[in-house]
């Protein structure tokens, strides 16, 4: 194999002192690893879900309103870890987020109404919502040092972790109780940021070299076309990050409640889905190598849409699993294409607002999800999904031409 090349951003410092450059690999590495620890510990608590509505006593639109508080809390943040990542760098910004998503991870065990359900979820949420955004500013960064669309393989480490930490929970669901587990999950995150988090701390994040305070600003604000293209992509990964969000916050309840699967295998589809997902990212470079970003979007799109239509609509467990899988592979690479095209316009910038705009589908899905399960059935809402998955197929489209580079 090639070595990788070596990041082209020098360590900061006055004249004389130290400028090498670090290695691509160490910190390529530790980002994966906070990807990854991101996916397992958000999938923890989604396959614990389905308990935490039992303890509480939710119905369906009770809880989509509660788990409102993640994509609510998520939003709120993200612009404003954008402009955290520009003034400190995205790489202390991430440790930082590291802490306090482990430790907000344990807070949901706690509560026993819907109200106290969703107050803390904001809190888990904006966690969550900021480690998504320092993660990507690095992540944009670095991809763009090495010259290679390597996005999809941070996104891949996201979900290896999310089907590592469902399957986890999956195995523990029948014997551990929601707050062991989620307390214990706690731990794990806390040690790898400990393990992790002094290789980031150690190489610089990859900031604009200091300018006028005009200049400055004018690095930051895109033009008005590139801020179209950003919030087209914001829009593409709107689409997906409902799919993604519905599944994660649905997908077990749909199995147990309307397949009646036993609540293991109901923890398992998401595994499943994210299993797909990441088989989909591992390949994401060399899909964009050949296909190109448009082809890849519309392909994904398309297949997204026919696998949760098997997956909401089948009659037995078995295959409204091969459709979550299905679906897994079809969104796999459109939401790392669109943050990082809006990376590549616009910096943390562009990362936040396309974030910002990609969660708000969570935001749109968990209460829209509820409320349509309970007016006509979980099924029918799921299908959903199929139609925003082909929306961003035909935004996808629509954008073959602002996606090529300027």
């Amino acid at each position: 194999m090639p070595q990788l090349n070596k990041l082209r951003t020098a360590l900061p410092g006055g004249p004389g002192g130290n400028t090498a450059p670090p290695s691509s690999t160490r910190l390529r590495t530790a980002l994966t690893v906070f990807f990854a620890l991101d996916g397992f510990l958000f999938a923890g608590w989604v396959v614990r879900i389905p308990a935490i509505k039992q303890q509480t006593g939710a119905s369906a639109s009770t809880l989509g309103l509660a788990l409102l508080g993640v994509s609510a809390g998520a939003v709120i943040t993200m612009m404003l870890t954008g402009r955290l990542c520009r003034r400190f760098g995205s790489h202390p910004v991430a440790v930082v987020c590291g802490v306090l998503l482990p430790l907000s991870i344990a807070l949901p065990a706690r509560t026993h109404s819907a109200l106290s359900l969703g107050l803390v979820l904001l809190v888990f949420g904006a966690a969550y919502g900021g480690m998504n955004v320092a993660m990507n500013s690095a992540a944009v960064d670095l991809v763009a040092a090495l010259r290679r669309p390597v996005m999809p393989s941070f996104h891949a480490a996201f979900s290896l972790g999310g089907m590592i930490g469902a399957g986890l929970g999956g195995l523990v669901a029948g014997g551990l109780s929601p707050s062991a587990h989620l307390l214990g999950l706690t731990g794990i995150g806390l040690l790898v940021t400990a393990f992790t988090g002094p290789v980031l701390l150690r190489y610089p994040s990859l900031k604009p070299a200091p300018a006028t305070a005009d200049g400055a600003e004018a690095a930051h604000r895109p033009s008005g076309r590139a801020g179209r293209v950003v919030l087209l992509f914001g829009v593409i990964a709107l689409c997906t990050a409902y799919g993604e969000g519905a599944l994660a916050d649905w997908g077990a309840l749909h199995l147990e409640q309307d397949l009646h699967a036993r609540p293991g295998v109901a923890a398992a589809g998401y595994s499943l889905f994210a299993l797909a997902m990441t088989a989909g990212r591992l390949t994401g470079t060399a899909l964009l190598e050949r296909l190109g970003q448009t082809r890849t979007l519309v392909a994904g799109g398309g297949t997204a849409a026919a696998g949760m239509l098997l997956g909401s609509l089948a009659p037995t467990t078995w295959l409204a699993l091969l459709g979550f899988a299905v679906t897994g592979l079809g969104l796999a690479n459109i939401f790392p294409v669109a943050v990082g095209r809006a990376g590549e316009l616009a910096g943390p910038g562009g990362v936040a607002a396309a974030s910002t705009l990609g969660y708000g589908g969570m935001l749109l899905g968990p209460p829209a999800i509820g409320f349509l399960a309970d007016w006509f059935s979980l099924p029918v809402a799921l299908t959903t999904v199929a139609l925003l998955a082909l929306a961003a197929a035909a935004l996808g489209y629509g954008a073959r031409h602002a996606a090529s580079h300027e």
